[in-house]
């Protein structure tokens, strides 16, 4: 099965540009017929785009820099064009990167990095952190879920785009990068040196614990998530406990093959896991249970998690609450359900553009603001106080139905 990883970029799809392209470059790729002294006016799909050449034309017969800066080549005009189109949307994931950035970008999915272990994404307009992942830097440096990063190395990150501060945090392994972090509830901006590490992050933890509940702790949806929760089940199972809890805090995503096949193990052939909505586009995509489960209706299930639960996680735990199989305990998760795809343009360029949304079995967007758990947890005001207050109580209310000790 083809694997889709759901919280970056799913695919790239070699394409011709066109549109705005070929207006720009004509049937020869020049820029001349459209941009002399005479406006041109352009029509593209019943939109005018004289004010396109009018500004095009007023710059070119006006502007002086007020700088010895070299001027800009009529190309990267025209990236400055998309890449204005693009942030027109407001969409923080649809981002558009000229060749020299696009060139970095491919270079860093396809080989290995340092990096300090933060899943990052938007919130309200700012780059936030959305989990830190479990024994890397940022973890060991208690850099936490909702912290919103202002600057990287004294450079703000209010213009930058989650590609361009992905870009900037990673780096050679050993070397330092310094974030300047907000935290709801602290005064003080916090100043946080982080040293970059190859990051090899767990896939899954689980063991029974004392009062009889198997807790399955699953850190991501990479590539071997299946496989591994097919193990811990086998485990659950095997214990002779009935009572499971599956752990998805701080969990950011990764590949949605990946959810679909592990809601599986729990829903009967056919049930519909997650839908891929293309906004009308194109007809929706279903994805459905393939019906391998293991799951028994005496069993009592509980999902925790929190808001840094993105992607991957709010599928799998959606089609488990939605479906009646689980108890989702914890606070709002992230809200992360939107698919990212990658399309080259000329000239080696690339645009990555959501391209749809990811709707719950009942047909909620899980990008409105994430999933309400049926049980909400308060954070408790002092963290260090216990070793897991969350863990503990939805212990606690898969052995007695509440989650307040009696």
């Amino acid at each position: 099965m083809r694997q889709r990883p759901i919280h970056v970029s799913v695919v790239i799809l070699i394409a011709l540009a066109s549109g705005i392209f070929g207006a720009l470059f004509g049937a020869r790729g020049g820029l001349t017929p459209l941009l002399g002294t005479n406006v041109a006016v352009v029509d593209h799909g019943g939109v005018n785009l004289t004010p396109v050449w009018e500004a095009w034309r007023v710059l070119d017969e006006k502007y002086v820099p007020a700088t010895t800066t070299a001027p800009l080549t009529d190309r990267e005009r025209v990236w400055g064009m998309v890449e204005g189109l693009a942030n027109a949307y407001g969409d923080p994931y649809t981002v558009f990167m000229p060749p020299e950035k696009a060139t970095v970008f491919q270079e860093d999915i396809r080989g290995s990095f340092g990096g300090v272990g933060i899943e990052l994404g938007m919130r309200t307009g700012m780059l936030t952190v959305i989990a830190p992942l479990k024994g890397t830097p940022a973890a060991t440096a208690d850099i936490r879920t909702g912290d919103a990063i202002l600057e990287i190395d004294g450079v703000s990150t209010a213009s930058l785009s989650i590609d361009e501060a992905i870009a900037r945090i990673r780096g050679e392994i050993g070397t330092v990068v310094t974030l300047t972090l907000a935290r709801e509830g602290v005064h003080e901006l916090i100043t946080v040196p982080l040293t970059r590490a190859l990051i090899q992050v767990p896939t899954i933890e689980h063991a029974l614990r004392s009062d009889g509940v198997y807790v399955i702790s699953l850190y991501n949806f990479g590539a071997t998530a299946a496989d591994a929760m097919r193990t811990a089940l086998r485990s659950f199972i095997q214990s002779g406990s009935d009572r499971l809890l599956i752990d998805l805090r701080g969990n950011p995503g990764g590949y949605l093959d990946a959810a679909v096949d592990i809601a599986g193990w729990f829903l009967p052939l056919g049930a519909v896991v997650v839908t891929e909505d293309y906004g009308g586009r194109m007809a929706e995509t279903v994805h459905r249970s393939t019906g391998h489960m293991v799951y028994e209706p005496h069993w009592k299930v509980a999902v925790l998690v929190d808001e840094g639960s993105a992607s991957a996680s709010e599928i799998l735990a959606g089609a488990l609450q939605e479906h009646g199989v689980a108890t989702l305990i914890g606070e709002r998760t992230f809200g992360k359900g939107s698919v990212q795809e990658l399309v080259e343009l000329a000239d080696d360029a690339l645009l990555k553009v959501t391209v749809a949304r990811w709707l719950t079995p009942h047909g909620v967007s899980i990008s409105d603001g994430g999933l309400t758990p049926d049980i909400l947890l308060e954070r408790p005001t002092d963290e260090a106080t216990s070793s897991d207050p969350w863990l503990a109580a939805t212990a606690l209310y898969l052995t007695t139905g509440t989650t307040t000790p009696r």
